[in-house]
């Protein structure tokens, strides 16, 4: 498959080195709005964004939004999939994915990932390196696991949510659409959409 990558910031690196390992032919190029971006390792750049169409009335068939935003992730790849591009999941082979987890379009399992037994995970999701998202967990489109965070079973993220490095979730809990959860908390209760909470117990930001 021919395809194009979105994005050649820190983690359009990353994505591309999942590919290679993965055994993923390189990307015929990035595009990227910088009009200073000097492309990707061995990819070249080819322009902003908005040359996405006449590539794939070229005959490219397969996009790639590697982008760190959750909210902008999610809406260009679903962009591109109404230009009919294919947005192919990608996993890294030393990811851990039970075979009756699944694991969505756009979405990337970065190196030492876990996904545990009917654990799903929607469009344009980012679980990041060493992340383990136990059984029955339910991650919904545009989310970010970082590095080293732990979902315990039966865990729901809304959509667009963001888990931060090595935060952990105890089993059950729900975390609301576009909510954050920061960098180490430790989270025993449901947090609503939108909210910000960190610590140990995790609490809403700010409160003392």
């Amino acid at each position: 498959m021919r395809l194009v990558m979105i994005g050649a910031g820190g983690h359009g690196r990353a994505v591309l080195e999942v590919l290679r390992d993965a055994g993923w032919p390189d990307p015929v190029g990035v595009l990227d709005d910088d009009p200073a971006c000097r492309g990707l390792p061995g990819v070249p750049h080819l322009g902003p964004l908005a040359r996405a169409a006449a590539l794939r009335a070229g005959g490219v068939e397969g996009a790639h939004v590697a982008l760190g935003d959750n909210a902008r992730r999610r809406r260009l790849g679903e962009e591109l999939g109404r230009l009919g591009f294919t947005l192919p999941a990608f996993r890294h082979p030393s990811a851990v994915i039970a075979r009756n987890a699944a694991l969505g379009p756009g979405s990337v399992a970065m190196p030492r990932v876990v996904l545990g037994a009917m654990a799903r995970v929607g469009a344009h999701v980012i679980l990041n390196t060493g992340c383990i998202v136990e059984h029955d967990c339910v991650v919904e489109a545009g989310c970010h696991v970082a590095p080293g965070a732990v979902l315990g079973g039966g865990v729901a993220l809304g959509a667009g949510a963001m888990v931060g490095i090595l935060a952990g979730i105890r089993p059950g809990r729900r975390i609301g659409a576009g909510a954050v959860v920061g960098m180490g908390a430790a989270v025993l209760e449901d947090v609503p959409p939108a909210a910000r909470v960190g610590g140990v117990p995790a609490r809403p930001l700010g409160e003392g």
